[in-house]
């Protein structure tokens, strides 16, 4: 099974978004809603989080392997009773694009600290923004040592934090670091892999993380496309097998694609299942 964790919002009906998946592969995976008024381009009013979540939950309602997430904007009113309201309303977890704060913004802290109690994990844009201005320098991966000690708080960095690929890098290994041997660190970092990353930098990414040799790193290594609901099942299948391809050429060992492709999100959204081996 292949479940794609960053699937953006589109034009699709729920039916429709389902066929293309299946045509492509994939079997589910993370939907993200429509993006909050802050977001440049957005069709989102102050005020229209219901909406947003509603139309989520709508188009992966009675689908057991898709998972729709919530775009919040923390520095929002009202951005501390929307957390409650997600919750409540069965959202698998939460969407951030800091946009115009940095992550450790402390009326964002306070939102990610309220996210982790409710046991919801967050998906965070990570690296360049191509958006309409000079937001990149909030998005650095170094930017999210901040959130280290926020406890039982599950994240993921997107896009390999193109094109500070390396800085990500070292970033997990700093937990890694802190985890295995102080156990001080309270909070869990997901590398999400969606591009991102240009086709002829991918491989040498992919091998870096791989082999930098970070023992807790490939249960914490997620698969992503970028897609949306109307989704573009060419595009997918050739990230597919071009990571495929590339783990042939690393001779990865076994059960690490089942956890790369499906199980390391289901563990990033809370759900815990048996790794089979020698399925993709």
């Amino acid at each position: 099974m292949v479940l794609d964790c960053h699937i953006h919002m589109g034009g699709n009906d729920r039916r429709g978004f389902r066929k293309l998946l299946d045509e492509a592969g994939i079997g589910g995976g993370i939907l993200l809603s429509d993006a909050p008024a802050c977001f440049a381009g957005s069709v989102a009013e102050k005020g229209d989080a219901k909406k947003r979540m509603r139309r989520a939950i709508e188009m992966t309602k009675g689908d057991p392997n898709l998972y729709p997430f919530f775009w919040i904007d923390p520095l929002e009113d009202g951005a501390a009773e929307q957390v409650d309201q997600a919750a409540e309303a069965g959202l698998a977890g939460f969407k951030v694009i800091c946009g115009r704060h940095y992550p450790q913004d402390d009326r964002a802290m306070k939102i990610w600290e309220l996210i982790a109690k409710k046991d919801k994990p967050v998906l965070f844009h990570s690296g360049i923004l191509y958006d309409f201005g000079p937001s990149g320098d909030f998005n650095r991966p170094c930017n999210y040592e901040h959130l280290m000690f926020i406890g039982g708080l599950r994240f993921a960095m997107a896009h390999v934090s193109w094109p500070w690929c390396d800085e990500m890098i070292a970033v997990f290994g700093k937990w890694n670091f802190l985890t295995q041997g102080t156990k001080h660190v309270t909070s869990e970092l997901y590398i999400d892999t969606t591009p991102g990353t240009p086709a002829n930098y991918r491989a040498e990414v992919i091998k870096r993380l791989l082999t930098v040799g970070y023992p807790s790193l490939p249960d914490h290594i997620i698969f992503g496309t970028d897609c949306n609901s109307d989704y573009n099942t060419g595009m997918s299948e050739s990230i597919v097998s071009r990571d495929s391809f590339i783990f042939d050429s690393l001779d990865t060992p076994a059960g690490f694609r089942e956890k790369y492709f499906y199980a390391n999100l289901l563990k990033f959204i809370g759900k815990d299942i048996p790794i089979q081996t020698g399925k993709l």
